[in-house]
C-alpha cells in the first residue's frame, strides 16, 4: 500500500486496490457481500433459525467477529434514507470494510435489519497506522518491586488474579505496517482487542460519505448525520456476552460476565475495581474515569474519619457549651426580651425560645470547626498531588505515556470539517485544511457567552425570588406557627420554629428549582458549544465543560453562598431596618439566630447535597432499568438461541458521547459541597463517602447492564476537569476562612473571652449579654411594631427595652445605635484570622505541592527504560533486514527496492490522519 495525499479534509478514507482484497474470495467475503449492498432486499433468510444461535459476536461464518452494528427500520416510503444507506455502505465496503445483514424477518419486531460490520486485517493494520495505535514488541522484563508493608492485610479486597491482570505486561511501539514482523503478532484475530477495533471502525464510519462522489456534497458524511436524519436508528459495538452468564463460545472473551461479576455487583463494594480490565473493554477513557472515582472515594475515607471525630467533639463537648446554658436558663435567656424579627406579623420574644437551636449549632459552630476547615485545606492538596502521581503510573501501565493531546489535532471533528468551508495552508503540514475565520468565530463566541450569562442571570433571578420568598413566607409562618397545635408535641415541637420552617421550605423549592434550570440548560449548552464548531473533540469537550461548570456552580452553590455571606450581614437595627428592594417592598432582611447563621448553612448543605446525591442515583439506575425493561418486554419470552446478541443491545439504552462528562460532573459538584463549605458541616465528606461507595456500583452495573457498550476512546488524564478541581481547591481555603470568621461566633467569642469578659477569666460567662445590643421599644417606629394582638400574654408595658444581635451604643449614649468599639475589634479580629488562616493553608499547601513530586522515581526510571529498549529492538532489526536485504542483492544481483522502504498498496488518506 502507499498513500496519495489528497486534498485537506479530503471526504474518501482509505480506498482498497484490487491488490487488497485478493483473499477476499477466500474469506468467504463475496457470499455476503450481496447483504451489504442489497440490505433493502426483502425476504426470508437461508440461516435455519432453530439451529443457528444468535447469540453470538461473529458472522454467520463463526470466523470473523462483529466489530460494529448499525440498525434501521425500512422505510418503503422515503427513498431518500434508503439511497443514503445504500451509498454509505457501499462506501464502507469500498474501503475495505465486510458488512453482513440480517433481515428484518429475522428480527424480534419483524421491522428492524441490522448491518454486521467486521473489519480484516488489512483496515485493522492500515488505520492502527495512521493512528499511531501502541502495540506490544517484547514482554516487559522490568521486575516489579513493588511490595507493600504487611500487604496480607488487603487480602479480603483483592481480585482474582486474571480479573486485574487480564494480559501481560509488554513493551509496547507505536504500530507501523511497514514494520509488522517487529511486533508480537501470534494471532492476527485477538492481536487487536475489541475496544480497539470497534475505536477504528467508528473512525471510519465518522468520515464516509453516503452521497454519491459526483454529487459533489462533501458534507454529507459520517454516520452521527445518519443517526440524526434517521436513516438509521442506532450505531454500537456489541458486548460480548450476557452479563450473567459466560459465552457458549469458547472463542469470545466473556469480559462483560467477569466485569459483572467482579465489578458492578453491590456486594463488590468493599473490593478494589479491575481497571486493567475495564481499559481492555471499555477503553483507556473510562478507565481513567474510574479510576479517578476510586482514588477520590478512598481519600474521603480520611476526611470523613477526621470530620466525624470534630462532630464527636462537638457533641462531647455539649455540656461545656457555656453561651447555650445562658440562653436556655431562665435567670438569663428567660429575662432577655428580644425585638420582633419581622414586621407587624412578629412578636417580641424570649431568647430562651431559641434554646434547642443554640445547642444544635454548637455540635457545627465549635473549636473543631477551625480546625477541621484548616485539615481539609490540606487535604484538598494531598488529594490532587496523589493523584498525579497515580494518573503518571497509569499513564505508563496503559502506554499513554507518549499520548499528547496534540495527536487528537490530527483527528478533526467530521462537523468542523463539513461546517468550515474556508481553506488555508498548515505551515507545519504544507497541506490545505479546513478553518473557521476569525470574524465567524469571535461572533459565535460572543454569541455563546451571552447566553452562558443569560442563564447565570437567571439563576440569580430565580435565587433573589428564593430569598423573597424566605422573607415574605417567614412573617407568615411566625403568625401561623405561634400557637400551632406542634408546639405541644414532646419530642420535635420545640424545635419546629419559624426560622426552621422558612429555612427548610426555601431549600426544598431551592432545590426544585436548581433540578428544573439543570434540565432545560443541559441542552442549550449543547447547543451553544455545538454552535462554536470547536475543532477537535478535546476542545468540544473543554468548551462544554466550562459552560456547564460555569452554569453548575452558581446553580448549586448560590443559595449556600447568599445564607454563608449575605443573610444577617445587612439587618440594621430597630430604628433604622434594611430592606430587600426598599422599604416601599415591606421585605425586611432576614436576620440570623442568636446561636448564628452557621445552622442554617449547614441545613441548606444538607438538603441541597443530599438531595442531590439522592435524586442522582435514583435517576442513574432506575430511569434506564425501567426503559430497557419496557422495550425489551416481548423478546425476553424467546429462547436465547433466537435473542441474538445484536437484538439484545439494540433494546439497551445508549450511553452517548457526553455519557462520562456528566458522571464527571456530578462528582465535580459533590467536591464543591465537601471542599467550600465543610466548616459548616464536618459530616459533608462523611456523606459523599457513604455515596460513592454506592455512585460506583451504581455506575459499573448500568455500564455493564443497562447501556450498549460504548465506543473505546483514548485520554491520558481527566481532561479539563483537573484545572477545575485545582480552582475550587484555592476557593475551598477561601471560602472556608470567611465561614469561620463572618458565618461561625468563633471569633467574636475568642474575642469576648480573651479582651472583654469582665472577671478577666478566661471563660465565656456573660458572653450572651455582651452580644446583645439594647433599644429603647418607645423608639421603633409604628411600621415596625407588631401588630395590636400578636403579642405573648407576658408582654406589658413594664418592658421598655429589647434586644437585638449587634454591638452598638445603648440608648441615651453620646453615639447611641453607632457600633461601639468591640464591633471594631472583633471585625479586625476576624480579617486577622482571615489572612492568618489563608497564609497558614496556601503555605503549606504548597509546600506539600512542592514536596511530592507528579511522576514517582520508579515509573520515570521504567519510562526511560523503555524509550531507550525501543529504539535499540528497532535499531536491531533495522540492521538485521539491511544485512538481509544486502545478503539477498549480492546473490541475485536484484535491483528492486530494499525492503527497508517497501511500496504500499495505493491508497487514499485523509489529510489530517497524516
Amino acid at each position: 500500500m502507499h498513500r496519495i495525499t489528497g486534498k485537506p479534509g479530503g471526504d474518501s478514507l482509505i480506498e482498497m486496490s484490487p491488490t487488497d482484497s485478493l483473499n477476499d474470495e477466500i474469506n468467504g467475503y463475496h457470499q455476503h457481500a450481496s447483504s451489504s449492498t442489497g440490505s433493502l432486499q426483502q425476504g426470508p433468510s437461508t440461516i435455519d433459525k432453530q439451529h443457528h444461535s444468535k447469540d453470538s459476536v461473529f458472522f454467520r461464518d463463526g470466523a470473523r467477529r462483529i466489530d460494529f452494528v448499525l440498525s434501521y427500520v425500512d422505510d418503503k416510503d422515503d427513498e431518500r434514507k434508503q439511497e443514503r444507506r445504500r451509498v454509505f455502505e457501499a462506501n464502507l465496503v469500498k474501503v475495505g470494510l465486510e458488512l453482513e445483514t440480517e433481515d428484518k424477518l429475522e428480527s424480534e419486531d419483524g421491522k428492524t435489519y441490522f448491518v454486521k460490520i467486521h473489519a480484516p486485517w488489512e483496515v485493522l493494520t492500515t488505520y492502527a497506522d495512521v493512528l499511531k495505535i501502541k502495540v506490544p514488541f517484547k514482554v516487559n522484563d522490568i521486575p516489579d518491586n513493588r511490595e507493600m508493608p504487611m500487604n496480607w492485610l488487603s487480602t479480603p479486597f483483592r481480585l482474582p488474579e486474571h480479573v486485574m491482570h487480564p494480559e501481560p505486561d509488554y513493551f509496547t511501539a507505536p504500530f507501523n505496517k511497514s514494520k509488522s514482523d517487529f511486533f508480537l503478532i501470534d494471532n492476527k484475530d485477538t492481536f487487536f482487542p475489541p475496544s480497539t477495533r470497534n475505536r477504528i471502525v467508528y473512525y471510519i464510519l465518522s468520515r464516509c460519505l453516503y452521497i454519491r462522489d459526483e454529487c459533489g456534497d462533501k458534507e454529507k458524511k459520517g454516520i452521527k448525520r445518519l443517526l440524526n436524519n434517521g436513516s438509521y436508528t442506532a450505531a454500537f459495538p456489541l458486548h460480548d456476552s450476557r452479563y450473567w452468564t459466560r459465552s457458549r463460545d469458547a472463542n469470545c472473551e466473556s469480559e462483560r460476565y467477569n466485569l459483572y461479576k467482579y465489578w458492578a455487583r453491590f456486594l463488590c463494594f468493599f473490593k478494589e475495581q479491575p481497571l486493567d480490565l475495564i481499559r481492555k473493554y471499555y477503553g483507556e477513557k473510562m478507565g481513567i474515569y474510574f479510576a479517578w472515582l476510586g482514588f477520590y472515594t478512598e481519600m474521603l475515607l480520611f476526611a470523613a474519619v477526621v470530620g466525624t471525630i470534630c462532630f464527636i467533639y462537638g457533641f462531647l463537648t455539649y455540656d461545656d457549651n457555656e453561651w447555650s446554658k445562658e440562653i436556655c436558663s431562665e435567670e438569663i435567656g428567660g429575662n432577655i426580651v428580644m425585638c420582633p424579627l419581622c414586621d407587624k406579623k412578629c412578636s417580641f420574644w424570649k431568647l430562651n425560645s431559641t434554646c434547642n437551636s443554640s445547642w444544635q449549632s454548637h455540635l457545627f459552630d465549635n473549636v473543631g470547626t477551625v480546625f477541621f476547615a484548616i485539615f481539609m485545606g490540606i487535604w484538598v492538596t494531598l488529594f490532587l498531588e496523589f493523584w498525579k502521581r497515580r494518573q503518571a503510573r497509569l499513564e505508563y501501565e496503559w502506554d499513554l505515556v507518549d499520548f499528547e493531546e496534540e495527536q487528537q489535532q490530527l483527528q478533526l471533528r467530521p462537523e468542523y470539517e463539513t461546517k468550515c468551508t474556508n481553506r488555508k495552508m498548515n505551515r507545519i503540514t504544507q497541506e490545505m485544511e479546513p478553518y473557521l475565520p476569525i470574524t465567524s468565530k469571535c461572533a459565535r463566541t460572543c454569541l455563546s457567552g451571552a447566553t452562558v450569562l443569560l442563564w447565570i442571570s437567571l439563576i440569580i433571578a430565580c435565587i433573589i425570588g428564593v430569598i423573597a420568598y424566605r422573607l415574605a413566607v417567614y412573617a407568615a409562618f411566625a403568625s401561623i406557627m405561634k400557637n400551632s397545635p406542634t408546639n405541644n408535641l414532646e419530642v420535635v415541637g420545640p424545635y419546629i420554629t419559624p426560622q426552621l420552617a422558612t429555612s427548610v421550605t426555601a431549600s426544598c423549592i431551592n432545590f426544585i428549582i436548581i433540578m428544573i434550570l439543570n434540565l432545560m440548560y443541559e441542552r442549550v449548552a449543547v447547543w451553544i458549544t455545538d454552535l462554536e464548531i470547536p475543532k477537535t473533540h478535546l476542545e468540544y469537550e473543554n468548551k462544554l465543560t466550562v459552560k456547564m461548570f460555569l452554569f453548575q456552580f452558581v446553580n448549586y452553590y448560590s443559595s449556600c453562598f447568599y445564607v454563608a455571606f449575605f443573610k444577617g450581614k445587612f439587618v440594621g437595627y430597630p430604628g433604622d431596618y434594611a430592606y430587600m428592594f426598599g422599604k416601599w417592598s415591606k421585605l425586611r432582611n432576614e436576620e440570623c439566630d442568636p446561636g448564628g447563621c452557621l445552622i442554617e448553612l449547614t441545613t441548606q448543605l444538607v438538603i441541597v447535597m443530599t438531595g442531590k446525591q439522592v435524586w442522582g442515583n435514583i435517576q442513574e439506575a432506575l430511569v434506564p432499568w425501567m426503559m430497557n425493561w419496557w422495550g425489551s418486554r416481548k423478546a425476553r419470552s424467546h429462547p436465547e438461541s433466537l435473542y441474538s446478541r445484536w437484538e439484545q443491545d439494540n433494546d439497551l439504552q445508549s450511553f452517548g458521547q457526553l455519557g462520562l462528562f456528566y458522571e464527571y460532573l456530578e462528582m465535580v459538584i459533590q467536591f464543591g459541597f465537601i471542599t467550600l463549605f465543610v466548616a459548616s458541616f464536618p459530616l459533608a465528606p462523611l456523606l459523599a463517602l457513604v455515596n460513592n461507595i454506592i455512585e460506583v456500583r451504581v455506575d459499573a452495573w448500568k455500564l455493564t447492564t443497562q447501556f450498549r457498550r460504548p465506543v473505546a476512546a483514548k485520554a491520558h488524564s481527566i481532561g479539563a476537569w483537573e484545572e477545575i478541581l485545582n480552582g475550587v481547591a484555592v476557593l475551598s481555603v477561601v471560602t472556608n476562612a470567611f465561614i469561620v470568621a463572618f458565618t461561625s461566633d468563633m471569633i467574636p467569642r475568642l474575642v469576648y473571652m480573651y479582651a472583654y469578659q469582665p472577671q478577666g477569666e478566661i471563660n465565656m460567662k456573660g458572653y450572651i449579654d455582651n452580644s446583645l445590643s439594647v433599644f429603647n421599644i418607645s423608639e421603633i417606629p409604628l411600621a415596625n411594631r407588631p401588630e395590636e394582638g400578636e403579642n405573648p400574654s407576658w408582654f406589658n408595658s413594664s418592658i421598655t427595652t429589647c434586644r437585638y444581635r449587634d454591638y452598638r451604643y445603648p440608648p441615651g449614649h453620646e453615639k447611641q445605635y453607632s457600633h461601639n468599639m468591640q464591633f471594631w475589634h472583633i471585625l479586625a479580629a476576624k480579617l486577622a484570622f482571615i489572612i492568618i488562616m489563608e497564609h497558614v493553608v496556601f503555605m503549606v499547601k504548597y509546600f506539600v505541592a512542592w514536596l511530592i513530586p507528579d511522576v514517582p522515581s520508579d515509573v520515570m526510571a521504567r519510562v526511560k527504560r523503555e524509550r531507550y529498549l525501543v529504539q535499540e529492538y528497532l535499531h536491531n532489526y533495522e540492521v538485521e533486514k539491511l544485512k538481509i536485504q544486502l545478503s539477498q542483492h549480492s546473490n541475485n544481483e536484484c535491483t528492486c527496492t530494499p525492503m527497508i522502504y517497501p511500496s504500499l498498496p495505493k491508497h487514499e488518506v485523509l489529510s489530517e490522519c497524516l
